[in-house]
């Protein structure tokens, strides 16, 4: 994973965590749209946050799992300061 979580990224961690394939582009294009519109509800987000909190080693901010949009899951997890190197 890169250091900053893409929208192809987080499109492969919703095929991978709740089984809904979504092209990265859509996810990027529809950057606002709610998880929801995507059929992605709050238990596969929070599963999500756990898988990505495992990859990390480190915790996420708790309003990770309620954020609505991609965009805004995006903006929160990219803005948390990295540990070590």
């Amino acid at each position: 994973m890169s250091a900053e979580l893409t929208f192809d990224e987080l499109a492969s961690m919703m095929k991978k965590g709740a089984g809904l394939t979504v092209e990265p582009a859509d996810l990027a294009e529809r950057a606002d749209a709610t998880f929801a519109e995507f059929g992605l509800d709050s238990l596969g987000l929070l599963g999500i946050v756990g898988e990505l909190e495992n990859r990390l080693g480190r915790s996420l901010p708790n309003d990770a799992e309620r954020s609505r949009t991609p965009r805004d899951f995006l903006d929160l997890v990219n803005t948390v300061p990295t540990t070590g190197a």
